[in-house]
C-alpha cells in the first residue's frame, strides 16, 4: 500500500527532529523516544507542531526553550520540505511546510477509487456485531431504526479498517411474547371465521395481525380447526414469526442492511445449549440454589446483587438463554464481539459480562455499545404517533416520510450514546441547513462541474501529465489536506466504534469544497490551471462517495 502523503511529511518531520536533537548533543539516538508531532488548529501556527523539546527535557537536563534552539539550529529543513521553523511559547516548535508534499494525495486517490481510506490496522482479526436483534412480534421503531444505521455504518467503518466482520441478528423466537403473537393470530383467524374467541391478555392488536388472519382465511378457509390443539399452535407460532420476520426483513433489505447470520434462539433449546450452560455453570460453582430457584454469583464480578437463572417454578429468566447465546459466540472464535442494546438494556450489561467471566470467558472480548432513544419532531412539536396509523411511528413510517438517506445520515451523526432529536423539516429540506443534502449537493455539483466539460469538450488529461503545481490557493491546499486525513478518520473511527466521526469529517470536506467553488472557477481560460483543478474536483468526488457509502447513503449525480 502506497504511504499516504500526510503521513509520510509526519514520519520526514519526525526523522528531522530527532536527527537534529542528536546533532546538538542532546540525546543519544538509542534514547530518542517517538517524536509527537499534531496540526496546529490555528493556522498562522504553521502546518505541524511538536512538544519535542519538552519531550526531552529529562535527558537533556536543559530548559524546553534551550532544546528547542539546539534543535532548530541542526535541523535539516530540505530533507522534510520545511520553509520555515519557529519557537512558540515555552518551546513549542511550528513548522511551516513547502505545499508540494500534498500534490501526491490525488494521485493516490485516483490509484485507490473506491478503496481509498482502507487502512489495515484490523489486520484480518474477526468481528462479530450483533444489532437490530428485535422480537419478531411487530415493526421495527425508531429505536431499531438508529441502532440498524449505526450499527451498520460501524461494520462498513470495520471492514474499510481491516477488520473480518460479520453481522448477526438474534432472533428471540423462544419467549412468550411469541406464544402471545401465536395466540393472537389465532384469535383472529377464528374471529374472522364468526368463532367465539379472545384475545389473550398480553395479545398482539396491531392491524398487521388482523391482515394475517384474512390471508389466512382466503388461504386455508376453516381447514385449521381441524388441526388437534397442538398441531394449530404449532402452526400458528410458525406463520406468526415468518411473517413478523419477513417483515423485518424487507424493512432492513429497503434500510440497505443486509444480515450475514441470523440466529435463532430456538436452537439454543433444540441443540442442548441452554441446560449446558447451566450445568457448566454448577459444576464451576458459579450457579447455586436458593428458596427453590438457581442463581448466578454475579456479585463475585461486581453485581450489585446475584440474578436468577431458574425461578422456582421452573421457568428461565431471560438471562439464562442469553448467556447460552453468548457462550456459543465465544465458542465461535471470534476476536472480539460487539452488541449494540437500548438504553433500557444498560443494567444488563454488567451482568452478562460477570457470566461470561464465570464460565471461564474474556469479558473483555465482549463489548456493548448504548444506543440512546431518538425523539421525532415536525413542525417544532414532539411526535409520537402515526398520522397513518394514529400509533407509534415506525422505520417504516419514518422511510416513508424523509427517505433511507436522511435517517440514516440523521441517525448516524451523533455518537449513539447521546440522546438524538430528529428533525423531520429538516430532514427533508433542500436547503444548506440541511447537512445530508448539503453533503449530496458538493458530490452532485461536482459531477455537474465534469459535465459542463464535457458539453464544452474539453478533453481531461492523464494526471501524469496534469501540473498539480497549479493548485496555489489556500482553499486548494485545504481541501487536499482534508483529503489527505480520511485513511486516519477511518482508523480513528474504527478505533473508538465512532462512524459519527466520519459524518463530520464529510460534512467538513464538503464544507471547504462549496467555498471553494464559491471562490474560484474550474473552468478557466488557463488550460493548465483548468486540468489541475479538475484533478483535485475528482479527489474530492472520489472521497466524498466512499465516506457516504460507509454510512450507507447515496452519492447523487444529480440533484
Amino acid at each position: 500500500m502506497t504511504l499516504n502523503p500526510l503521513d509520510h511529511i509526519h514520519q520526514l518531520v519526525a526523522e528531522a527532529v530527532a536527527e537534529a536533537a542528536v546533532s546538538a548533543g542532546l540525546i543519544s539516538r538509542e534514547e530518542m523516544p517517538d517524536i509527537a508531532l499534531e496540526v496546529p488548529k490555528d493556522k498562522s501556527h504553521g502546518d505541524l507542531a511538536t512538544n519535542a523539546a519538552m519531550q526531552l527535557t529529562r535527558i537533556a537536563k536543559k530548559n524546553p526553550r534551550q532544546i528547542a534552539e539546539a534543535i532548530l539550529e541542526h535541523l535539516d529543513t530540505g530533507k522534510a520540505s520545511i520553509e520555515k521553523a519557529e519557537i512558540a511559547g515555552p518551546g513549542f516548535i511550528n513548522f511551516t511546510l513547502n505545499k508540494n508534499y500534498l500534490y501526491p494525495v490525488i494521485a493516490l486517490v485516483q490509484e485507490e477509487g473506491d478503496n481509498y481510506g482502507r487502512v489495515p490496522v484490523g489486520e484480518g482479526r474477526r468481528i462479530q456485531m450483533e444489532f437490530v436483534s428485535a422480537n419478531p412480534t411487530g415493526s421495527l421503531h425508531l429505536g431499531h431504526a438508529r441502532g440498524a444505521a449505526v450499527g451498520d455504518a460501524l461494520c462498513n467503518v470495520l471492514d474499510f479498517a481491516g477488520y473480518e466482520v460479520t453481522r448477526e441478528y438474534y432472533i428471540n423466537d423462544a419467549g412468550n411474547q411469541v406464544m402471545n403473537l401465536c395466540k393472537s393470530i389465532e384469535a383472529r383467524y377464528l374471529q374472522e371465521l364468526g368463532q367465539p374467541a379472545e384475545m389473550p391478555e398480553d395479545g398482539y392488536h396491531g392491524e398487521d395481525i388482523k391482515g394475517f388472519a384474512k390471508e389466512l382465511v382466503a388461504e386455508k378457509g376453516d381447514t385449521l380447526l381441524s388441526l388437534t390443539p397442538g398441531e394449530r399452535t404449532a402452526f400458528f407460532r410458525e406463520y406468526g414469526l415468518e411473517k413478523e420476520l419477513g417483515k423485518i426483513k424487507r424493512d432492513l433489505a429497503r434500510f440497505r442492511v443486509h444480515f450475514d447470520e441470523w440466529f435463532s434462539e430456538t436452537s439454543l433449546y433444540e441443540d442442548g445449549l441452554v441446560i449446558k450452560s447451566l450445568e457448566e455453570l454448577k459444576e464451576k460453582g458459579e450457579a447455586y440454589e436458593h428458596e427453590g430457584a438457581t442463581w448466578l454469583r454475579t456479585t463475585d464480578y461486581g453485581d450489585d446483587k446475584d440474578r436468577v437463572l431458574v425461578k422456582n417454578d421452573g421457568t428461565y429468566t431471560y438471562l439464562t438463554p442469553d448467556i447460552a447465546y453468548h457462550r456459543n459466540k465465544y465458542e465461535r472464535g471470534y476476536d472480539e464481539m460487539i452488541n449494540i442494546w437500548g438504553a433500557d438494556h444498560h443494567g444488563y450489561v454488567p451482568r452478562m459480562k460477570a457470566a461470561m467471566e464465570a464460565l471461564g470467558n474474556d469479558p473483555a472480548k465482549l463489548r456493548v455499545l448504548i444506543a440512546q432513544m431518538v425523539s421525532l419532531f415536525q413542525n417544532g412539536e414532539k411526535v409520537k404517533m402515526s398520522k397513518r396509523t394514529g400509533k407509534a411511528v415506525t422505520m417504516e413510517d419514518l422511510m416513508d416520510e424523509v427517505g433511507v438517506d436522511a435517517i440514516r445520515y440523521f441517525f448516524t451523526m451523533r455518537s449513539m450514546d447521546s440522546h438524538l432529536d430528529f428533525d423531520m423539516d429538516l430532514a427533508v429540506s433542500t436547503s444548506n441547513e440541511n447537512p445530508v443534502f448539503y453533503v449530496q449537493y458538493a458530490h452532485a455539483r461536482i459531477c455537474s462541474v465534469f459535465r459542463q466539460a464535457e458539453e464544452q469538450n474539453i478533453q481531461l488529461q492523464p494526471l501524469l501529465e496534469v501540473d498539480l503545481s497549479r493548485l496555489s490557493t489556500e482553499h486548494e491546499f485545504d481541501l487536499l489536506r482534508k483529503i489527505g486525513e480520511l485513511p486516519q478518520e477511518v482508523s480513528v473511527a474504527a478505533e473508538h466504534y465512532a462512524p459519527h466521526r466520519l459524518i463530520r469529517y464529510v460534512y467538513e470536506l464538503a464544507s471547504l469544497f462549496h467555498s471553494y467553488y464559491k471562490a474560484e472557477r474550474v473552468i478557466t481560460e488557463d488550460t493548465e490551471q483548468t486540468q489541475a483543478r479538475f484533478a483535485l474536483l475528482g479527489a474530492v468526488r472520489t472521497v466524498i462517495a466512499n465516506v457516504l457509502r460507509l454510512m450507507g447513503v447515496s452519492a447523487p449525480e444529480r440533484m
